[in-house]
C-alpha cells in the first residue's frame, strides 16, 4: 500500500468515525416550494429549487400565493405563506446530543411550526421573534402571523 493510499484510507476511516458531513452553518433543506421562493444570503438574493440547503443567518422569501417548507437537521418543520419574509437569525444542532439552538425572526406573513428534537430536549433554546414579540416554544407546532406592519 503506497503512502498516498494509507493517508487517503486514514482520512475516510476519520471522516466515518465522525458521522456525516454537514456544512458549516447548515441548518436544514427545502422540502416543497410553491410559486416564487428566494434566500437572501450575505445581502444575496436568489431563487431557491427542492433540494437546496438553508444556511443559519439565511433570508426565506416568499412571493405572492407562493410557500415553502423546510425541513431543519433536527426535524423541526417550517412552513412559510405568501408574502412571507422569515430569518434563521441562529441555527446550530448536534445530532447525537440534541444540544443546540434556533431563533427565528418573521418580518412578515406567517409561519406554521412542527418542532424538532432541539424543542423537545431544550426548548428554552428555541424562540421565534416577530417584530412585537418573541414567542418561547412550550408546545409541539403553532402558526405566527405578522400583519403588514412588519418589516422586511
Amino acid at each position: 500500500m503506497s503512502k498516498l493510499q494509507r493517508v487517503l484510507g486514514a482520512g475516510i476511516a476519520l471522516a466515518l468515525m465522525n458521522g456525516p458531513a454537514t456544512a458549516a452553518g447548515e441548518a436544514g433543506t427545502i422540502k416543497v416550494i410553491k410559486g416564487s421562493v428566494s434566500i437572501d444570503r450575505a445581502g444575496k438574493r436568489a431563487p431557491v429549487t427542492v433540494g437546496d440547503r438553508v444556511m443559519s443567518a439565511d433570508r426565506v422569501i416568499t412571493g405572492a400565493d407562493s410557500a415553502v417548507g423546510i425541513t431543519l437537521r433536527d426535524n423541526t418543520r417550517l412552513t412559510a405563506g405568501p408574502n412571507s419574509v422569515v430569518s434563521l437569525d441562529k441555527y446550530s444542532f448536534d445530532s447525537t446530543t440534541h444540544a443546540g439552538e434556533l431563533d427565528a425572526s418573521v418580518k412578515k406573513g406567517t409561519l406554521s411550526v412542527v418542532s424538532g428534537k432541539l424543542a423537545a430536549a431544550a426548548p428554552e433554546k428555541v424562540s421565534f421573534r416577530t417584530p412585537t414579540a418573541t414567542l418561547g416554544v412550550r408546545g409541539t407546532d403553532f402558526v405566527i402571523e405578522v400583519t403588514d406592519r412588519g418589516a422586511d
